[in-house]
């Protein structure tokens, strides 16, 4: 059972860093007596192609398998296609990718797409070829099937179903390969393991974005989830879902208008700072503030940041708008055009970094940039047991999430030369227990600092 990557044009030698597969070494691991190896065939400035492969134990798949009750489960050629079992003996060799969290300075080239070749096989599926491509090319799929040669490939039966799929597209890395971890089980026969919650998150997770409009989610949700139970749970989970994303979006509206009627209370606002923009939706909001004369919407993803631009374009000829200029860029890294400006704001941006970067984040800020002012929101901890979380954050990207106490001594040790004055508010409806669903800290720099 093997997975091929091709990419070609400018920049493919990147996907080693996305990878995070030295090119020159060989990965072989052995997951409980499963052998995974990944190798690269061709590595150049314009072509590069790897391949991923498993040379299973069937004994092993067969011993801890509980239904296992025959010899059938030795000479079964499921155990040697790509499957769920594949799946989830590949998906660790992958997770940088999957994951898209390579070293912070190839960040940019994880929404950055190319030219790929995503080939994958033997396959053994009951679906007909059509449904195959019927499943792959709304994704924008060259689908191209072919059928394994049982003369060839000895380890199946000779009325094996198997076959070879290839998929030429124009995407990134972690999508296609998130979409290959959704539906390369939906073509399996059967899944290997117990399907339970951790399932379902693992579905929204990898199905964000793409699988919502798909003509075939309906068939490719009852595939991967099979119990017709857990299937019932996603369609609740959907509606309790849309409740939870209404009263998302009415937060991110209140935490918008509240750092609006902060900035409005300054003498000094004409330019700003919005550090992790993303689609533009704080940054074009602060365009119609009276008095702004620049609006810096830093980013480092290139694919949400064209997304903000047309954002912005649809207002660019509206009387009193700034258009907001689109930055990439990182937090980890100085940059001249940000330095001594009027305002920069982090809005819900420090829970998605690893705490223990922050400090260095913040010195860049408060020494180098030294903003008049600094606006920094970032969930109260304490108010996810208002909303009954089953999980421990908000977000499965948040690194961690603070108590008011805690933002309070964090945003406090990082004002120790006292040059800026720190006041601390609360956005959303309060609890009288737990306080406010979003905390914000503003520091404003002392005159004469």
């Amino acid at each position: 059972m093997q997975l091929t990557i091709k990419a070609s044009g400018e920049n493919v030698k990147f996907i080693s860093h996305l990878l995070a597969k030295n090119p020159n070494n060989i990965y072989e691991r052995n997951h409980k007596g499963h052998l995974v190896r990944l190798f690269y065939s061709k590595f150049t400035e314009t072509a590069v192609e790897v391949t991923i492969f498993v040379t299973p134990d069937p004994i092993e798949l067969m011993r801890n398998n509980a239904n296992a009750y025959d010899i059938t489960h030795y000479i079964n050629d499921r155990e040697f296609a790509v499957s769920s079992i594949f799946i989830s003996f590949i998906r660790k060799a992958l997770g940088t990718a999957l994951n898209g969290q390579p070293k912070e300075e190839y960040i940019k080239w994880v929404d950055h797409p190319f030219a790929f070749q995503f080939s994958f096989g033997p396959v053994s599926s009951s679906l007909s070829d059509q449904h195959i491509m019927d499943l792959f090319q709304p994704l924008g799929f060259e689908v191209e099937i072919t059928r394994a040669d049982t003369d060839y490939y000895f380890d199946f039966k000779s009325k094996s179903t198997a076959r070879f799929i290839s998929l030429k597209g124009y995407t990134t890395l972690q999508t296609g390969l998130r979409q290959l971890f959704v539906l390369i089980p939906v073509l399996d026969n059967y899944k290997h393991y117990f399907i339970d919650e951790k399932e379902i998150e693992k579905l929204e997770r990898y199905g964000q974005v793409w699988l919502e409009d798909h003509p075939e989610k309906g068939f490719i949700l009852r595939q991967f989830l099979r119990f017709k139970e857990i299937y019932s749970v996603i369609d609740n989970k959907t509606e309790m879902r849309k409740k939870n994303d209404e009263a998302r979006t009415r937060l991110n509206d209140l935490r918008y208008e509240k750092i609006i009627e902060k900035i409005n209370s300054m003498s000094h606002k004409q330019r700003i700072v919005d550090f992790g923009s993303g689609e533009g939706k704080l940054s074009y909001r602060l365009g119609f503030v009276n008095g702004v004369q620049e609006v810096l919407a830093v980013e480092p993803s290139e694919t949400t940041s064209l997304r903000a631009v047309e954002r912005f374009k649809k207002a660019e000829n509206t009387d009193g708008f700034v258009s907001p200029e689109p930055v990439w860029g990182s937090l980890f890294y100085y940059d001249e055009r940000l330095k001594s400006k009027d305002i920069m704001i982090l809005c819900e941006v420090i829970e998605h970094i690893d705490e223990e970067r922050l400090p260095k984040v913040m010195d860049t800020i408060l020494q180098e940039y030294q903003p008049k002012a600094l606006i920094i929101t970032t969930p109260n901890k304490e108010y996810n047991a208002v909303y009954k979380m089953e999980t421990h954050f908000r977000h499965n990207d948040h690194r961690f999430e603070w108590t008011r106490g805690e933002f309070r001594k964090w945003c406090t040790n990082r004002n120790q030369d006292e040059k800026y004055e720190l006041s601390f508010d609360g956005i959303g409806e309060e609890h009288i227990l737990y306080g406010s669903p979003t905390q914000m800290c503003v520091f404003v720099r002392k005159e004469g600092e």
